[in-house]
C-alpha cells in the first residue's frame, strides 16, 4: 500500500486532495519562503513546492510527498500574507479593478526525486469600495492569506473573471496534481468507488 503525504497544514489543500480520491496523511514542512534575490515569481513558486515536497521525504522514507506553494502575484511583485490590518486594506486597495496573477507550484517528491509543475491563473477584480474592503478585512478572513484574499470564501464576490484553474488559486492544481501522481504510476481514478448501479 503507497503512503502519500501532503506537506501542508493547509484545509484548503487537503480538501482539494480528499476531493480527487487520495488518502493521505498531513506533515506541513518548515521552509525559509524568503525570496530570493532577482528570483522571478515563477521559479520562486515552483522552488517553494519542490522544497516543501523534498524536506518532508526526507524524514518519510518510501513516501510520496505532495508539496505545494501559491503567490499573488501583480505587475511581477509578489503579494504576500499581510502584515496587519493596515496592510490588507492597502493589497485590496491595489487589486482593486485589475488583473493579477496566481500562481501554484505543485510537487511530488519520493525520495530525493522530485518533479513539480507550474499553473499561472489571471484573475480579474472589480472595482471595490473602501467600505467593503474595511468589512472584509475586519472579517479576519484575508490575514492568513496570499494576496490578502481566498477566493473560496468571502472574498470570492471580488473576483469579476478567471481565466485558469479555480483550484490552482484556492491552493491545489488538480489537474496537474493528478497528473503528477499518473506520471509515478498512481492514477487517482483508479481509486474511485464504484456505484452500486454500476456493478449490476
Amino acid at each position: 500500500m503507497e503512503r502519500f503525504i501532503l506537506a501542508s497544514r493547509s484545509p484548503r489543500r487537503a480538501e482539494l486532495l480528499t476531493q480527487i480520491g487520495v488518502s493521505f496523511e498531513t506533515r506541513p514542512a518548515d521552509v525559509d519562503e524568503t525570496p530570493r534575490v532577482n528570483e522571478a515569481a515563477c521559479h520562486y513558486v515552483e522552488r517553494l513546492a519542490q522544497e516543501k515536497a523534498l524536506v518532508v521525504a526526507r524524514h518519510s522514507p518510501g513516501a510520496w510527498v505532495i508539496g505545494s506553494d501559491t503567490s499573488v502575484v501583480l505587475d511581477g511583485h509578489i503579494l504576500g500574507k499581510p502584515r496587519d490590518r493596515a496592510d490588507a486594506c492597502e493589497t485590496l486597495k491595489r487589486l482593486s479593478g485589475q488583473v493579477h496573477q496566481v500562481m501554484t507550484g505543485v510537487a511530488l517528491a519520493n525520495g530525493s526525486d522530485c518533479h513539480s509543475r507550474l499553473v499561472t491563473t489571471d484573475v480579474r477584480f472589480r472595482r471595490l469600495a473602501d467600505e467593503e474592503i474595511a468589512a472584509y478585512v475586519d472579517s479576519g478572513e484575508p490575514m492568513d492569506k496570499a494576496g490578502s484574499y481566498g477566493i473560496q470564501g468571502l472574498g470570492g464576490i471580488f473576483v469579476e473573471e478567471l481565466r485558469g484553474s479555480y483550484s490552482a488559486v484556492v491552493g491545489l492544481p488538480l489537474q496537474e496534481t493528478a497528473a503528477l501522481l499518473a506520471d509515478a504510476g498512481f492514477p487517482v481514478w483508479k481509486n474511485w468507488p464504484r456505484s452500486l448501479e454500476s456493478l449490476k
